[in-house]
Parts: structure tokens; sequence; C-alpha cells
């Protein structure tokens, strides 16, 4: 995907066990050492050498890609994406993702270390909406507004010299962050025009909550009513912020992020099934496999045959 100077030299790690290969932000290879990189997409190896493009890993950083090509296919939790010239790409930590091998990738890549960037600017920027779509398609005055303010990240970044180190890491956080709040506006107004018609932001920060808390406790906890305990919500508020925010119901979204992480195990794992599905909140093997096909039509052995 991208050529040596935006590539991780120090190898892949486990995925929390799952087997799937993480890989982290290689901060050795950052200009000075700081948490943000940016430079020219082009062909050759992934991240690192035993993750080529064609194979499907974790990153745990975010990547934000600029084309100026295309089209390229990209798989982002098993969704296919078409990429073209004009066209952004939004991958967050911890999505499972894959390039095409016979794509030609052209234009910029920003990849940012969490942590970088102040708690405040991450909640304005909504860096873990994990709900907003990976690909974004400006109209011809945001995209001439985001390319210059990457254009401008860019400059910064490899300016390494006339501010002492201190000062050129203050410059790359504010400057980062007017191009994210670009970014975040755009996927934002995205995914509102994406469900016009559906109720609007006053549940939002009520829906960010839930979202968060299911994120963090999917694998064990699958009850509306525990979460909407737990935040202090009436199971009717939650209902109305989650309706609002995505279209579904709560327990329409706890299980879709469930799906998805067992989808993420059986393709790209040799877990026996009977784990996999303890690994979701299921420590009983047929109620898993009812449940997966109740939301796949498939069987787990048979979505994993599929792949194979």
């Amino acid at each position: 995907m991208a050529d040596e100077s935006i590539q991780d030299g120090d190898g892949g790690r486990g995925g929390d066990g799952d087997g799937i290969r993480t890989f982290p932000f290689p901060v050795d290879l950052s200009l000075l050492g700081v948490g943000v990189q940016v430079g020219p997409m082009g062909a050759g190896s992934g991240w690192h050498a035993h993750a080529p493009l064609h194979r499907v890993h974790r990153i745990d950083f975010h990547i934000v890609m600029l084309f100026t090509g295309g089209p390229v296919r990209h798989m982002v939790d098993f969704a296919e994406y078409e990429a073209a010239a004009g066209d952004l790409l939004w991958i967050r930590p911890g999505q499972v993702h894959r390039f095409a091998p016979e794509g030609e990738y052209r234009g910029t890549v920003l990849t940012m270390q969490p942590g970088f960037l102040p708690r405040a600017t991450v909640e304005a920027t909504g860096l873990y909406r994990y709900d907003l779509p990976p690909l974004l398609r400006p109209d011809p005055a945001r995209l001439a507004a985001l390319t210059a303010a990457l254009d401008q990240l860019r400059r910064e970044y490899e300016d390494a010299t006339t501010l002492p180190l201190s000062l050129h890491t203050a410059v790359l956080r504010h400057t980062l962050s007017a191009f994210l709040l670009r970014l975040a506006h755009l996927a934002a107004s995205s995914a509102h025009a994406a469900r016009q018609g559906r109720a609007d932001a006053p549940g939002d920060s009520t829906f960010t909550l839930f979202r968060d808390a299911v994120e963090r406790g999917f694998a064990t906890n699958h009850s509306v009513s525990a979460y909407a305990d737990a935040l202090g919500y009436s199971r009717r508020t939650l209902v109305r912020a989650v309706r609002a925010a995505t279209g579904q119901t709560p327990k329409g979204f706890i299980d879709k992020r469930v799906v998805l992480e067992a989808k993420r195990l059986l393709a790209h794992t040799e877990m026996p099934i009977g784990r996999v599905g303890a690994a979701v909140g299921f420590p009983d093997a047929a109620n898993f496999s009812k449940f997966f096909q109740q939301h796949t039509d498939q069987t787990p052995a048979a979505f994993r045959a599929e792949l194979r």
C-alpha cells in the first residue's frame, strides 16, 4: 500500500489472542518519532513483510487514504469498497481489512497513533465512530478543502528542522486536528444523508455512550436492559437514541457487533467454532450456531468453509 516511509518495520503481534495479526503504528519510521505520518501511497509490501497486501490483518492506528487514482477495491470488516480518484477511505483501529493485490493505490496516506491527539479533539472528530462509513465521497468544494488541509499537514510533517521538537509536535497536532475536523464533518454528513427522514441529533450523546459501552462489553453482555441500567437511561430513551443515530434497535446494534466479531474469528483464525462462540458471549456452541444462522442465513461452519 505504502512506500517504506509509512510501513511497519517492527513486525506484527497477535490480535488479543484471536489469531488475527495486529500491526502497531511504526513509530521508528516516523520523522522524529512523532505519532503521525503523511506520505505518498505506492506499490509494494504492506505494513510488514509478513502482511502482504492481500492478507487480512488489523492495525492499532488510524489510516486515512485520499485517492488520486483508481478504482481500487478494499475490504473493511467484510464489506468491499471501491475507491476512485477524489474518494477517501478511513480505517479505524481494530478493523479487519485487506488491500486488493491487483489494485494500484495512488494518492496520499495519513497514519495516526492513538493518543497523539488530546481527548477533547478525539471526541470532536469522532475518531472512534465505528458506525460511520469508511468510504467517503466529498463534493468538489469539500475535496479541495480536505486536499489543501492534508497538503499542509504533509508540509508540516516533513519540515523537521525549523522548529524544536516540542513545537513541531504541537503544530502537527493543530494541523492534524483541522484536517480531521473537516473529515469528521464529511463523515457525519454522509451518514446523515444516508438516513434522511430519521430523527436527528438530540440523542447523539446517548448513542455515543451506548456505542462505546457495547464496544467494551459485547463479548459478554448482550442485554439492552443491562446497558441501559449501566448508563443510567431508561430502555425507552436508549431505543429512541439508537434508532435516531442508526435506524436500528439497540438489540439489533448489539447483535450486529457480535456477528461482525464472530465473522472475523471464523474467517481469519483457526479457532474451533465452540471457542469462537465463547469468545463472543455464547458458552453453548449450539446457541451460538443458532444465533449466527439467524443473522446470516448460514451456519458458522458453512460461513467458514465458503471463505476457505
